[in-house]
């Protein structure tokens, strides 16, 4: 293990690209990151940035990412839960496999990488997590993704609860409909989406970025337990 570090040191799960890239960039401007992906090659990253290939629905990988960032960096600051999948759930259409690794990848994985860094996590360290404003508005043929996500609030609430006594900080963050250049929506999707926003536009991952960095910082220092929702007012 290398000698432990002045700077701060965060994970960020599924960072290879979209939201999640969007976050280790910005971390990366007062912490020292490292980053899991799985699908995607991280490319443009800095150099000095840790990646870490890695299937989270593997509850393996989850203790030797810890490592990893451990050998790496010698201490661990920040975990981000932002690595997600989805998977339609149309009854029409049942895959029982598919949802286990739904399941697997936005529940299991972030409570495996928990337990496995609580260890060495000390008082004012933080945890944050990537919901989704389908947690409370489920999408039409994807209610199970939308129930993953609401497991994920509940498990965020719940984590604040019992960390809160170790000055451990647990909190999520719900993005809406974000303009992600590896995933494109159609004109058509794109303006039902922008419709329904208050503000008129979809978001950014950088947007979301901006919130995670603040519940990272100090001056987020009495919040636990909380989901933000960042959507520009989808659905009001």
């Amino acid at each position: 293990m290398t000698n432990p570090i002045a700077q701060k040191v965060a994970l960020v799960t599924g960072g290879a690209r979209g939201i999640g890239r969007a976050i280790a960039l910005a971390l990366s401007r007062d912490h020292s990151v490292a980053i899991t992906h799985r699908t995607t090659a991280p490319t443009g990253l800095p150099v000095d940035m840790l990646c870490i290939e890695a299937d989270l629905a593997d509850v393996k990988t989850h203790g030797a990412v810890v490592r990893r960032v451990l050998d790496r960096f010698g201490r661990i600051d920040l975990v981000v839960n932002n690595a997600g999948t989805v998977a339609p759930s149309s009854l029409e259409s049942v895959e029982y496999e598919a949802y286990r690794a739904m399941f697997d990848v936005n529940v299991l994985a972030p409570h495996g990488l928990l337990a496995a860094a609580l260890p060495h996590l000390a008082a004012g360290s933080a945890v944050i997590n990537i919901s989704s404003v389908n947690a409370v508005l489920p999408p039409r043929g994807a209610s199970l993704f939308g129930a993953s996500k609401a497991a994920l609030e509940l498990w965020t609430r719940g984590m604040a609860k019992e960390l809160g006594p170790r000055g451990i900080r647990v909190n999520g963050v719900a993005p809406g409909a974000i303009d992600v250049e590896d995933a494109p929506r159609s004109a058509e999707l794109r303006q039902l989406f922008i419709g329904e926003t208050a503000l008129g536009r979809l978001g950014t991952p950088e947007d979301i970025a901006a919130v995670v960095c603040f519940l990272a910082s100090d001056q987020a220092a009495f919040m636990t337990g909380e989901v933000l929702t960042v959507s520009g007012g989808y659905r009001l």
